[in-house]
């Protein structure tokens, strides 16, 4: 059952079109994300969903029931702002309970409430501080619980981590998976981040310039985008550019200037002269300073640099036709050092081959 049906939204601000004709169910009790660069539309949808702005065309079902014309408190909606939003001269329970105050609850029902919910995010004997008197992950977490307070139909969260450093960013996002989980409420959340994305979500979306590109599970937006916007913005990735050359069944032989011959899995709509990009996952090639006749593409190179990050080490190799290519290595293994010449291979069933374009960010952009 679908908690949440967008239909054919668009929202123009004057001569901008913010959301262009986004059509989207979110499933009940699923944590859907709505990712993408700042600009895309995502927090605009958002803002669409909670009844803050009116949309330019299209309808919104929640629960089945159309909200496109109601305001947000009557749309039994829970928010939870990127700044917070709490009231500073209100306590944590005072922030809590002011949902259940607005709606006439009585005392005791709201002293039990607070009580529960101070349980659930995990910050017992604060009730009576101020905001001001609290860490930001600690005003995160009111602000969920303030959220959470009248049992909405729905939680919506505006990118609520952005403000913390990482290491507590990673923390919260435990805890943010825990309380959905335990709760089983249907929560859109917003973020730019592809990491957080990913480890939080049931399903993504991936927006650009106002258009949902592809909605999937985590693992299906990184191992087969549809486009290479979403291959370029979900998780790290090498692209080549190249000429389709002939085709041999499923498998097309794909010329790289430079370069020579390499082989993938093509679409059958691609014919022999249209240019093409690769693209290649770093966690998918592998290095050597041999050239290994066994089947598979290999490229020539000497590697450029370097970088140790503990668990993995990337490194960064150019071609002999000039790409630059970056390679993850697990582990503490060391096939290579700046300088080498090295040989960068991949099986040919996993790189994606696309026909549009070129890719919206090089490697050397985003890694140099």
């Amino acid at each position: 059952m679908a908690s949440v049906v967008l239909k054919e939204i668009t929202k123009r601000f004057g001569a901008v079109t913010a959301v262009d004709g986004a059509s989207l169910e979110v499933r009940e009790g699923e944590f859907l994300t709505l990712l993408g660069p700042s600009g895309c539309g995502k927090t605009t949808t958002l803002r669409l969903i909670a009844g803050f702005t009116t949309p330019s065309h299209g309808r919104i079902l929640i629960g089945g029931e159309d909200v496109t014309d109601l305001p947000p408190r009557k749309r039994n909606i829970g928010m939870v702002f990127q700044d917070y939003a709490l009231f500073p001269h209100l306590t944590v329970a005072e922030n809590i309970a002011f949902g259940l105050r607005e709606r006439g609850a009585p005392k005791p029902l709201i002293r039990t409430r607070v009580r529960e919910l101070l349980a659930l995010v995990r910050l017992p004997g604060v009730e009576h501080r101020l905001p001001g008197e609290l860490s930001g992950g600690q005003q995160q977490r009111v602000a969920l619980a303030r959220a959470l307070a009248y049992a909405p139909r729905v939680l919506l969260m505006d990118e609520p981590l952005g403000a913390l450093d990482l290491k507590l960013r990673e923390a919260m996002q435990l805890e943010l998976h825990r309380i959905q989980r335990e709760l089983r409420i249907t929560t859109v959340y917003v973020t730019h981040d592809q990491e957080e994305a990913m480890s939080l979500s049931d399903r993504i979306a991936v927006m650009s310039e106002g258009r949902l590109l592809q909605v999937g599970q985590p693992e299906e937006l990184y191992s087969q985008p549809r486009n290479l916007f979403v291959a370029n913005f979900v998780g790290k990735i090498n692209f080549l550019e190249g000429t389709m050359g002939r085709a041999e069944g499923r498998w097309g032989i794909i010329d790289i200037a430079g370069e020579g011959s390499v082989t993938a899995l093509v679409d059958e709509a691609l014919r022999p002269g249209q240019a093409v990009q690769i693209a290649l996952r770093p966690e998918s090639l592998s290095l050597g300073q041999t050239d290994d006749p066994a089947p598979g593409n290999r490229l020539a190179g000497i590697v450029e640099r370097r970088r140790f990050l503990g668990n993995l080490t990337h490194y960064f190799v150019r071609t002999s036709g000039g790409h630059l290519l970056m390679i993850e290595v697990a582990g503490r293994s060391e096939p290579a050092k700046v300088g080498d010449a090295v040989w960068v291979h991949w099986d040919p069933a996993t790189c994606r081959v696309f026909s549009e374009g070129s890719a919206t960010a090089s490697l050397e952009d985003t890694e140099t």
